[in-house]
Parts: structure tokens; C-alpha cells; sequence
């Protein structure tokens, strides 16, 4: 009789449950190909009547990339062009001039010669405008000019450049560049804790972590400061590998969650770890993203470590790049990341927008709780919140918008010139030249662009258009003059973080990024705070509830 019930009702149910699926998919599959069918004929009749002649290419390039650009800042379109040009190589290794450049306003730039590679070996300088490559002028060139500095090894390159308005000229011979995932380790003062930038998770990020961590165990450290500041992330099983260092085998590190079934996984640590025991601090800020928050969040959950900082960037997003036709690639955003407790990283919510069309970041009272191994308290929100969130390491709106207007790495490029031989000297910066500072700054004229400054010069254009500027002219330079004063207060308000942020730039100038590194293990206060924590170990398994 039982037997039967079932029969009569559940295989029902079944039935109906595969046609309810059949149908959605049906219903999602017709609306796909009549969306298609509407596009190819626009596309179409738009080529064929518009009164001009048009690019279908470009035409085709920008709808797509329009199209993806309402998704999220990560679901691109790649081009024939664009994969051969932008197709990054995983293991931190390419041909090129080893030097970090950067175009803005048309205008190329080096920002960071990489010590005893191809640029550095030319005699060249953060701060020098490339103008010329090989026979290329930039001032014509709108395409991206990186891949005139790129080839096979040996290669010779003649560029002209000009430097402090002098206009030189070099020849670069390219070769292999190495970007370490570790640039810097060391034993610091106290002899007792290792320190340990990672600053990358490229292929060979867990083999050279624990390489230092191996070299530093030898030379007599018994607490272990991983940096991960600033490190934007990427390859997932490194920050897998990495967790792998100091937590248990078979320890679920970080999973990953979508609608689509089959890019739902978990992932777990596969070998056996180098130190279950070690005390160890993770250091991150507003920049650490991704796998650096794969790595902080999961040494949380799991009570390995005490996480010291400012609340990390929330990129939880996953992406993955899938082959197209005709030598094209869409990389889409296919799940999101979530640490061992069930956080997910996440900050912005890009389905849902403001009015500006921006995506949504969670407030703070929405922020959900969920418990550590231990039985702690933590939440989620997008990022990593920190166990101790040290004020010193949130970084200032100005100080931002000095950094995005380039107006702390313009004044240094200038204080380097005039200071030429200061070598491994690192000076003190008084007040004295912080008004120097801000006198550069006024006499360059630079603008802020903080938002507000933003919006007020957004309101001014919107007058223009609509003719009614010159009413508004004498309340608009009263509001700017006031911002102006504004802006001048909270200069001298984060003068303390302003003039760190000038020295970093200074440091780095006359010593490369080693020198910067070498600088924080004596004077950075998050690694001070890092030292005295591990350096009490009542206090650091209070944290962790040991």
C-alpha cells in the first residue's frame, strides 16, 4: 500500500519538478536567442542604412564592453588585440624593461624602475616622461604604448625622454624580468621575529614564502609577521598553499559559491604544514585584496592568527577566462569567495546601484556575525576587519587624493633632483618642508579632485551647458575658495600621515622598494605593533581565545 502512495504521488511530484525545470530552461533559452535575434538585426540595419560609414568591429567592441560594464569592473571582454596584448603570465616572469609605468593624460610615465633590470640599467628614473620609442613619437601613438617596450630578449630599444625639462635620450636592451612574490624578508630587531612581505600570489608565492619562512625558523625566529599590504591577490591554490604553511592538512581554507552549480567548490589544504605552533600576525590595509583576503580571513576563522591593520578591500568576486571565437575571451565573474566560517568577502553588491549608478557597499548595521574556530565573534561586510585596527594604518581622503593627483610623487621627483646625493641617508622631513610641500602644491596649481571638489566642477559644467553660469560665477568661486581652505586645514590636519607617505616616496627613490621594505622593519608602526602582540603571548591567545 506504502508502495503504491508513492508511486501515485511522488513520482508525480518528480515528474513535475523536471518540467518545471525543462520549461525555465526553455523559457531562459527562447528569451536568450530572441534578445540575440533582435541584436543581429539592429546590428545589421544600423550598418547597413546609418548615413556614414561605420566600423562594424568597433561598433561590435563597444556594445559588448558597454553591455558588461552594468555588471561589475571585472567581467571584461578581450578582443583579437587585447588577449595578445593584455594576456598576463601567471608566473611573474616576462620580457621587458622591469619597470612600473603608467599613462595619464596622454603622457607616459615611469613610476618605478625595478633595481638591476633593463630600465634601472638605462639610467632611468621614476618621474621621466617617455616621449619617443624607437621611431614611435607618443604624442601620436593613442594605442597602448606598453607594448612598444616589449619583445624578445636582447632586444634593443631607442627611447627619448624628457626629465626635469630636459629632453635625453637612452637605449633599454630587454630582458627577463622576475617579480618575486616575497621581494623582502628579515629577521627583525629582537632577533625573535621573522618578517615576511608578501606582495603577490604568483605561481611561486607559496614555494618562496615558505622558503623564508625555512630561512628565517634557521636563523632563530620564533614568531613569524606576514605583510600582505597592499598586495592585490591573485592565484586562489597559492593563498590555498600559503594557509597550508601553518594550518593542518585537509583544512578547509576558503569556498566558493554560484548560482551555476558546477562553480561551486571547496578548497582544502593538501599537505602536511611547516609550523602548527608558530605565533603569527597578518598584516593588511585597504589594498589587500582577494587571495590576500582568502588568506587573512581564513587564519582568522581558524584562530592561526591575530590579523593587525585596517579592514581590507573586499574584492570576493571570482573570475575566470573562457575562450570565445575567432581568438576573442570573456573573463566573467562565475562565484564568490567565503572564508571557513561562511563570511563572504564581498564589499560592493554591483546588483544593486545607487542613483549614480554605483555599487552598494553593506552598512555596517547589516553587517552579519559569525563565529571563529574558537568561538569568536566576527562579521562580514566585504574585506577582512581586522583584530586589531590600528587609526594609523586607515588611510585620510586627502592623503588619497594627493596619491591619485600625483601630487606626493611630482614633489618628490622634484626634492630628489635637488637633493641628489643623499644616497642611503634617510632625512628627517620637518614642518619646514612640509610647507615646501604645500607651497609646490599651490604653485603647480594642482587639483585635489576629492570628491567634493569633483562634484562642484561636475556642477559648474551642468551650468554651462544650461547657460546659467554666469549667474552662478561669484557663488561658485566663494564655494571653491572655501574648499580650497578646506582642503588646506586637512593638510595640516594628517600632516603626521602626509609626511610619512612623502617619505615612503623619498626612501624608495634613493633606495629602491628593498630600502622601503628594509625602512618599515625598523619604523612602521602596524610591524611594531606586530613585534609587541606575538612578543606577549598572554595577550595574543587573549585574542585568539587559546
Amino acid at each position: 500500500m506504502l508502495s503504491s502512495i508513492k508511486k501515485r504521488y511522488i513520482v508525480p511530484v518528480l515528474a513535475g519538478g523536471f518540467l518545471f525545470v525543462g520549461v525555465s530552461f526553455q523559457q531562459d533559452f527562447f528569451e536568450i536567442a530572441k534578445q540575440l535575434e533582435i541584436f543581429t538585426t539592429l546590428f545589421k540595419t544600423v550598418n547597413q542604412n546609418y548615413v556614414d560609414e561605420v566600423n562594424p568591429g568597433e561598433m561590435m567592441d563597444k556594445a559588448i564592453k558597454s553591455m558588461l560594464n552594468d555588471l561589475d569592473p571585472y567581467t571584461n571582454y578581450f578582443n583579437e588585440q587585447d588577449v595578445v596584448r593584455f594576456k598576463i603570465n601567471s608566473t611573474g616572469e616576462y620580457t621587458g624593461i622591469g619597470a612600473m609605468i603608467n599613462r595619464k593624460e596622454g603622457r607616459l610615465i615611469i613610476v618605478e624602475p625595478y633595481k638591476n633590470f633593463p630600465a634601472d640599467k638605462a639610467g632611468l628614473k621614476a618621474g621621466d616622461e617617455i616621449v619617443q620609442i624607437g621611431d614611435v613619437n607618443l604624442v601620436d601613438f593613442k594605442e597602448d604604448a606598453g607594448t612598444l617596450l616589449r619583445g624578445a630578449k636582447n632586444t634593443k630599444i631607442d627611447i627619448k625622454y624628457k626629465r626635469q625639462g630636459k629632453m635625453l635620450s637612452t637605449q633599454i636592451v630587454l630582458d627577463e624580468v622576475e617579480v618575486k612574490a616575497v621581494p623582502f624578508y628579515t629577521l627583525l630587531a629582537d632577533k625573535t621575529t621573522g618578517y615576511i612581505v608578501l606582495s603577490q600570489f604568483n605561481s611561486k608565492a607559496s614555494s618562496e614564502t615558505k622558503d623564508a619562512l625555512l630561512k628565517l625558523k634557521a636563523e632563530g625566529a620564533t614568531k613569524i609577521i606576514l605583510d600582505l599590504r597592499g598586495n592585490p591577490g591573485g592565484l586562489l591554490h597559492e593563498a590555498v598553499n600559503i594557509c597550508n604553511l601553518f594550518v593542518p592538512q585537509d583544512e578547509i581554507i576558503v569556498t566558493t559559491k554560484s548560482k551555476n552549480e558546477k562553480h561551486n567548490n571547496t578548497y582544502k589544504t593538501l599537505k602536511q604544514p611547516v609550523d602548527l605552533d608558530i605565533p603569527l600576525a597578518v598584516l593588511v590595509d585597504g589594498k589587500s585584496a582577494s587571495a590576500s583576503e582568502i588568506v587573512a580571513g581564513a587564519l582568522q576563522d581558524l584562530d592561526r592568527a591575530v590579523v593587525i591593520g585596517t579592514r581590507s578591500f573586499g574584492k570576493g568576486l571570482v573570475q575566470r577566462p573562457l575562450d570565445l571565437s575567432y581568438g576573442t575571451q570573456v573573463k566573467v565573474t562565475i562565484s564568490r569567495y567565503y572564508t571557513p566560517s561562511g563570511r563572504c568577502i564581498q564589499a560592493l553588491d554591483y546588483a544593486h546601484k545607487d542613483k549614480d549608478g554605483k555599487a552598494i557597499r553593506t552598512d555596517s548595521k547589516n553587517y552579519n556575525a559569525f563565529k571563529t574556530r574558537h568561538g569568536r565573534t566576527v562579521y562580514d561586510g566585504g574585506g577582512i576587519q581586522p583584530d586589531l585596527e590600528l587609526p594609523e594604518s586607515k588611510q585620510s581622503t586627502i592623503a588619497a587624493a594627493l596619491q591619485k593627483s600625483d601630487g606626493i610623487f611630482n614633489f618628490v621627483t622634484d626634492y630628489y633632483y635637488k637633493n641628489p646625493n643623499l644616497g642611503t641617508t634617510i632625512p628627517t622631513l620637518t614642518d619646514a618642508e612640509f610647507a615646501n610641500f604645500k607651497a609646490f602644491l599651490k604653485k603647480e596649481n594642482f587639483q585635489l579632485d576629492t570628491e567634493t571638489e569633483i562634484a562642484l566642477k561636475k556642477t559648474l559644467e551642468a551650468a554651462k551647458k544650461e547657460r546659467i553660469d554666469e549667474s552662478i560665477t561669484a557663488e561658485y568661486q566663494q564655494l571653491l575658495a572655501a574648499l580650497q581652505r578646506s582642503e588646506e586645514k586637512e593638510l595640516e590636519k594628517n600632516k603626521a600621515e602626509i609626511k610619512t607617505l612623502l617619505l615612503d616616496e623619498i626612501i624608495k627613490r634613493y633606495q629602491y622598494r628593498e630600502g622601503l621594505y628594509l625602512h618599515y622593519s625598523k619604523n612602521n608602526p602596524e610591524i611594531t605593533k606586530a613585534v609587541s602582540i606575538l612578543g606577549n603571548a598572554l595577550e595574543y591567545n587573549k585574542i585568539l581565545k587559546k
